[in-house]
């Protein structure tokens, strides 16, 4: 009886090893590298979800865009994402591998090696985009431009509101400005968009400050920047 006993706890013990062998996949995962061939084409803040009932969801930031359902062949390491709302994957399945909290896919595309490398999270990172939302006061013009005095008092009420929506405001003095603006997916880029003719479109490379933001002009040859700090609720209303 002893004998059986220390037997059949033999075989539990050894089927949590084996179980324990099999990286647990299910829970959150950020993109942190993607490489096609040699060039490196990370996306900001990508992320995927696969949950434990075979269901996922994937995004760039707190923007969820796909969702569906994913496999895994454990023993061929094949990995299958269907996503619901996009479009049919010609290229097959990703091959996987793990290494401690870092999981990494491997297939060819176009007859080229992709790789994407991705690590285990916890919440959601934050895109360029994310970080640019809210109220933004400026704090300092340098160099002319089409938004903004260089010359402003210390006490400025000028300031950029970048919306939820992609729209954008401009308080200048007298004037306000209106469009919408756009943020690149893969480097701190902001596209400005107003509407009308009076002013132009425009492309801010980002710099991201403590609760601070420095825009710098770049379709101009002159040294044109705007630093802003964030604020929560528009200048004069205080």
């Amino acid at each position: 009886m002893k004998y059986k006993f220390r037997f059949l706890l033999f075989l539990v013990v050894l089927t949590i090893t084996s179980c324990n062998r099999e990286p647990k996949i299910n829970g959150l995962w950020v993109v942190k590298e993607v490489k096609l061939g040699d060039e490196v084409m990370t996306p900001n803040a990508r992320w995927t979800r696969l949950n434990a009932d075979f269901s996922q969801e994937s995004g760039n930031g707190w923007f969820q865009h796909s969702y569906g359902t994913w496999s895994l062949d454990y023993e061929t390491k094949e990995l299958r994402i269907i996503n619901e709302n996009g479009i049919n994957d010609p290229d097959g399945p990703f091959i996987v591998a793990f290494e401690n909290d870092v999981m990494t896919w491997s297939r060819t595309e176009n007859g080229q090696p992709v790789k994407v490398i991705l690590e285990r999270a916890e919440k959601l990172p934050q895109t360029y985009g994310d970080k640019l939302l809210g109220l933004w006061k400026l704090n300092e013009a340098v160099g002319d431009g089409n938004y903004f005095s260089q010359t402003f008092e210390n006490e400025s009420q000028d300031y950029l509101f970048l919306r939820w929506d992609r729209r954008f405001v401009i308080g200048s003095g007298q004037i306000q400005v209106h469009g919408v603006y756009n943020v690149n997916g893969h480097k701190p880029e902001l596209e400005l968009i107003p509407y009308g003719n009076d002013f132009v479109r425009d492309f801010w490379r980002v710099d991201f400050g403590e609760n601070s933001i420095t825009l710098k002009l770049l379709n101009t040859d002159s040294i044109v920047t705007r630093e802003f700090i964030r604020i929560h609720q528009f200048p004069g209303t205080e």
